[in-house]
């Protein structure tokens, strides 16, 4: 079954750098488009960015353009969210995501937390 495992959340002090992991399984990796998406206490679970299948061409999402960096490597069926110049507002519980053979797929989730 397809499965996701994200790691990497941690409590960081604003301005300070995170790299998320998410591990898949379960489909044919290199062929699907994955996404990262986060959801604060009581907000909306938001799109952050999205890595093509071969992952030569990255989105994001508005508010976090020139911070943050989505990447993949299809010999390890992982991707990869390097998040830098982290703010206040970065606080949420970040997933991963696929749409693979008409189903969304997510993760369980990690958790960062941007505090002084």
């Amino acid at each position: 079954q397809v499965q996701f495992v994200e790691s990497g959340g941690d409590l960081v002090q604003p301005g300070g750098s995170l790299r998320l992991s998410c591990a898949a399984s379960g489909f044919a990796f290199s062929s699907y488009a994955i996404n990262w998406f986060r959801q604060a206490p009581g907000n909306q679970r938001d799109l952050v960015a999205t890595v093509a299948p071969g992952g030569g061409s990255t989105n994001y999402g508005d508010s976090v353009k020139g911070r943050f960096a989505a990447s993949r490597d299809n010999t390890k069926n992982t991707v990869y969210l390097q998040m830098n110049s982290l703010k206040p507002a970065d606080t949420a519980v970040y997933y991963c995501h696929a749409y693979v053979r008409g189903n969304d797929y997510w993760g369980q989730g990690t958790q960062v937390t941007v505090s002084s």
